[in-house]
């Protein structure tokens, strides 16, 4: 078992390893997974999850798996991608990929974490992401954790035989709320 890296009362996030393709790779082919992901295009492999995973660059991305605190179980990933370090921001990625632990709360104390860690550790100043409007529930937990709607591409995307808006947030050092 590797070691957690960041802890919190539901959750460890560590480093996120070549093995953890052998799981996540058939998440990312989930259609309920899959819909409000930026991956959309094709299927998904472990193939292609073991090189995504092992072409990471810790100076742009510092990508995380997320662990149930009890019993250790992977349920997701989480990252920070784009470090920008003279700007000092970065772009956030989360996916529970375990539908059966989706609503517990995992992924709000997971974007928590990794945003402490963006703001303690690396000096960020600002974190952002996009996301589809239809992920409703998404745009509620990133709300949740302090990050403020920015902007709207209107009917940037075409999922499910529809036009989806792509909707902007960003969080600054001092915004982030706890609990």
């Amino acid at each position: 078992m590797t070691t957690a890296y960041l802890i919190g009362p539901k959750v460890h996030l560590r480093p996120l390893l070549e093995s953890d393709a052998t799981e996540c790779w058939a998440w990312f082919n989930d259609p309920d997974v899959r819909r409000t992901l930026a991956l959309r295009g094709r299927p998904n492999t472990e193939v292609i999850s073991r090189a995504f995973i092992h072409n990471l660059d810790p100076r742009r991305d510092q990508v995380f798996a997320i662990t149930t605190r009890d019993g250790g179980i992977y349920v997701g990933n989480c990252g920070l991608h784009e470090i920008h370090p003279v700007d000092r921001y970065a772009m956030l990625g989360l996916v529970i990929g375990r539908k059966d632990y989706w609503g517990k709360g995992l992924g709000t104390e997971a974007v928590r974490l990794l945003c402490r860690y963006a703001f303690d550790e690396l000096n960020l100043h600002r974190v952002a992401l996009s996301t589809y409007a239809i992920n409703e529930r998404g745009v509620r937990l990133y709300a949740r954790v302090g990050f403020k709607i920015e902007g709207r591409k209107r009917e940037h995307v075409f999922i499910e035989g529809r036009y989806v808006d792509e909707v902007m947030m960003g969080l600054l050092r001092g915004e982030l709320l706890d609990e």
